[in-house]
């Protein structure tokens, strides 16, 4: 794959900043070797990384400590807003016909589809403007977490290969996250879905497919349709905070017995054999909530009880 190498080279030359940065030079060119040699089109390899440069916006973005003084509560309130709230079930009521068919066939409720969309980009209308290329190869090359971004830029240049999206159309945020519910390339390659039969998989521009590849990842990601995300619900001072936590379960049976009531002061439901586990998102001062396996599926795809907790409370809103 000389001819690779060289092209690769020839067409950096022309780029104003050629010169810019010898290193990454270096190793772009290695790098597009490696992507041919794991089984990519030399014609993609080519097209998509001809002229590609460090992009400094993005190294800031990566290189900046985020701050977390902000409350649950105020997320919450940031996130579940009645604007997004109407909205939500706006275009429930719009595109009901197509969420039923992807809820049937998933199993996965379709307020829960639609509160994704409207927390990763409110509805579609915030995707990002970064090119996918460029920005992951500026990661893999000087990012905090090389490797891993360098396995995402192949996998980018997979799907490009495949021809789900072209290379201009291939936009994100700056870490590569894309479409519509910001699928990082290998959760598209693995869980993206074609939801009208046209062959390919636009998580972009195609409403049918970004919500079947949004039900396929919950589905595969072991979601129960017998089952809730979770309830708010109040907890007796008897309960040592140590009991809490995502990661210790106990039988809702248990809970009840222990004292825990819903927030409204109802008596807590109780299915037979059905496993849950308290989390106070704002610390002990703050609300608690019950939540079942199907709230874990939702921190599969984002680990943050803050994300996986508003989606729970926006789809349960637009679900009324």
């Amino acid at each position: 794959m000389k001819k690779l190498a060289l092209l690769v080279t020839a067409l950096m030359l022309f780029s104003p900043a050629a010169h810019a940065d010898e290193d990454f030079d270096i190793w772009l060119r290695e790098f597009a070797q490696e992507a041919v040699d794991k089984g990519i089109s030399v014609p993609t390899v080519e097209q998509a990384l001809s002229g590609v440069r460090p992009i400094e916006q993005v190294l800031r973005l990566d290189r900046k400590q985020p701050e977390s003084t902000i409350t649950f509560n105020q997320y919450r309130q940031n996130v579940v807003t009645p604007t997004r709230v109407k909205k939500g079930k706006e275009l429930y009521n719009k595109n009901r016909a197509l969420l039923d068919r992807i809820s049937n066939e998933s199993g996965v409720p379709p307020q829960y589809i639609i509160a994704l969309w409207g927390i990763e980009t409110s509805y579609g209308e915030n995707t990002g403007n970064f090119n996918v290329i460029p920005a992951l190869a500026t990661l893999a090359y000087d990012g905090r977490r090389s490797g891993y971004f360098k396995g995402e830029l192949i996998n980018a240049l997979k799907i490009l290969d495949q021809g789900h999206i072209t290379l201009a159309g291939m936009k994100g945020s700056w870490a590569g996250a894309m479409g519509q519910n910001q699928f990082m390339p290998s959760s598209f390659l693995s869980y993206s879905a074609d939801g009208d039969g046209d062959g390919k998989r636009d998580i972009w521009n195609n409403l049918p497919d970004v919500f079947a590849s949004s039900a396929r990842y919950l589905n595969e990601g072991g979601w129960r349709p017998d089952q809730k995300w979770g309830r708010e619900v109040s907890l007796p001072t008897s309960i040592p905070e140590s009991f809490t936590g995502i990661e210790n379960s106990r039988f809702v049976s248990e809970w009840k017995e222990m004292g825990v009531f819903l927030a409204s002061g109802q008596p807590i439901p109780v299915t037979e054999r059905t496993k849950a586990s308290i989390i106070l998102p704002d610390g002990p001062d703050g609300p608690a909530f019950l939540v079942y396996d199907n709230y874990r599926v939702i921190m599969k795809w984002n680990k943050s009880l803050y994300f996986a907790t508003s989606v729970g409370l926006l789809a349960d809103r637009i679900a009324q």
